[in-house]
């Protein structure tokens, strides 16, 4: 082998942290085609995936938790684009902003489990099915109930999650509320998009 991998991965780690292009890697790191190369592979091989798993399974068990988790809390938000993003972004009325909105699924420790990318002018009750289906494919089944917000009510959404097994519980606002609420098992996610930001 004629690059180290801990080189290759400390190149891939500074890719991530400066935002830089491939090809303007430092020269003390190795050559950006090694590092390309490299990362096709571990990304094919789901590498990240399964690096992400073993660290939220771990996480959890020096939590106190079982290892996967059985409840899971779903939300979005809505990442402002550039004029450049052309028709991938959308317009959110709810927060009048042109974008992308990014869904997740998070487990009751606020590891994430699954992100679905869309348009900011799609519902959040239509992506149910494909976040239920990652988290049940990364959890093996496990997941029994799933909290959301309001934009998550109707049949179609119950439904969606129900072919995955999965029980929906809408946490409203209270009624008549004005402002910030603190609503229990849904701050979880709003902290981990804290975290993300």
């Amino acid at each position: 082998r004629e690059h180290a991998l801990r080189d290759v991965f400390n190149a891939l780690r500074y890719l991530v942290k400066t935002g830089c292009g491939w090809r303007y890697l430092p020269h003390d790191l190795p050559p950006w085609e090694a590092v390309y190369q490299q990362w096709g592979r571990w990304r094919d091989n789901r590498c990240f995936e399964h690096m992400m798993a073993d660290l939220r399974e771990l996480a959890r068990v020096l939590a106190g938790r079982e290892a996967d988790p059985t409840a899971v809390i779903l939300d979005s938000r809505t990442v402002q684009s550039t004029p450049e993003s052309g028709a991938r972004a959308g317009y959110d009325g709810a927060k009048r902003r042109k974008g992308s909105k990014v869904h997740v699924a998070v487990d009751t420790l606020g590891h994430l489990l699954a992100a679905v990318v869309t348009p900011a002018n799609e519902p959040d009750r239509g992506q149910v099915a494909a976040l239920c289906a990652q988290v049940q494919r990364v959890t093996g089944q496990k997941v029994q109930v799933a909290y959301t917000d309001q934009g998550y009510t109707g049949a179609a959404a119950d439904e969606a999650a129900a072919e995955h097994a999965i029980d929906l519980q809408v946490i409203a606002k209270p009624e008549g509320q004005k402002g910030f609420v603190l609503l229990p098992r849904r701050w979880v996610v709003e902290r981990s998009f804290g975290w993300a930001a």
